[in-house]
């Protein structure tokens, strides 16, 4: 399935793509689940642990995006740090319909997103249970 992303996704997109999974990597314990994609959707990526999705990458031809949910206690926790983060992912949260089981923030791969911004609303959902090497 990875070639499949290589082949789907623009250069750009693509190394945002590398970057977030490579951080999460890094920062995260989980399976990693392979699946194909809904509707347009060609591919799907999850991260998961113990039943629970930390968030979920969807490719398609030359896009793609990241789905993090949060339910009410995490909203809270990110209304909280709101102003920390980029424009882009505020716009995103901000856009996003409340439903009966939370927001499904889609954040779209391209050059506006910021990783650590990224990063920061995945430890909302999950903390870090890697240890993060000294640089």
């Amino acid at each position: 399935m990875k070639e499949k992303v290589n082949h789907l996704l623009s250069e750009e997109t693509l190394f945002l793509w590398n970057q977030l999974t490579d951080a999460i990597d890094s920062l995260y314990d989980v399976d990693r689940l392979w699946d194909k994609g809904f509707g347009d959707w060609k591919i799907e990526y999850k991260y998961r642990r113990g039943g629970k999705t930390l968030c979920t990458f969807y490719a398609k031809e030359e896009v793609a995006n990241l789905l993090i949910t949060y339910g009410k206690a995490e909203r809270e926790k990110f209304e909280k740090i709101k102003g920390n983060v980029s424009k882009q992912l505020q716009d995103v949260y901000e856009q996003t319909d409340t439903l009966h089981d939370g927001k499904w923030l889609w954040i779209p791969l391209d050059g506006k997103l910021q990783i650590e911004d990224v990063i920061e609303m995945l430890k909302i959902k999950r903390r870090p249970n890697r240890k993060q090497k000294s640089s």
